[in-house]
């Protein structure tokens, strides 16, 4: 939203969440954009979320902390334009259950030397579509799960806008 904001030609229009809780909630409305929560049986029995993102002519689904599959009638409608940001370098600790801390977690307990993020297509699995964008960060000895984490979000402040902005001026070409 930060980074859009500044922007003539991409803007962020809707803010979705599954989540009335999310903080991403508070922040839409700190930023004046309008926002939407649906219930599970909204998203997987209707077509409501579909509908208002036709009528809003959405270019691109930005997922970032979204936790469900995305259902086969939001892909259809939505080919090659719903894209994720993922805590680690996929394929590895990606899929079901590998979200949030229990990504770092793994690749503490796995001693892993690198981590990073991961940038993809979303399709009918978990953590699998193509990927578009991944850079890394060193995981130093010490390292705790709170750096790691840090390492990580600074990557995709970094990154993420500038994939999505990229990803925006490709569809338009």
């Amino acid at each position: 939203m930060e980074h859009f904001k500044r922007h003539n030609d991409a803007e962020v229009a809707i803010i979705l969440t599954n989540n009335p809780q999310a903080y991403v909630l508070q922040r839409a409305d700190n930023f004046e954009i309008p926002s939407h929560i649906f219930t599970r049986k909204e998203f997987y029995e209707t077509e409501d979320v579909i509908r208002l993102l036709k009528n809003l002519n959405i270019d691109l689904i930005v997922l970032a902390g979204f936790l469900w599959l995305v259902p086969q009638s939001l892909l259809r409608a939505f080919p090659n334009k719903i894209i994720n940001l993922h805590p680690a370098l996929l394929p590895k600790y990606g899929g079901k259950g590998m979200y949030g801390d229990n990504v770092h977690k793994a690749i503490l307990a796995d001693k892993e030397e690198e981590s990073g993020i991961t940038i993809h297509f979303v399709d009918e699995n978990f953590d699998e579509g193509e990927i578009i964008h991944q850079s890394r960060f060193k995981i130093e000895p010490g390292d705790t799960l709170e750096m790691i984490k840090f390492k990580g979000q600074q990557l995709e402040h970094h990154h993420f806008p500038r994939v999505v902005e990229n990803l925006l001026k490709k569809m338009k070409s």
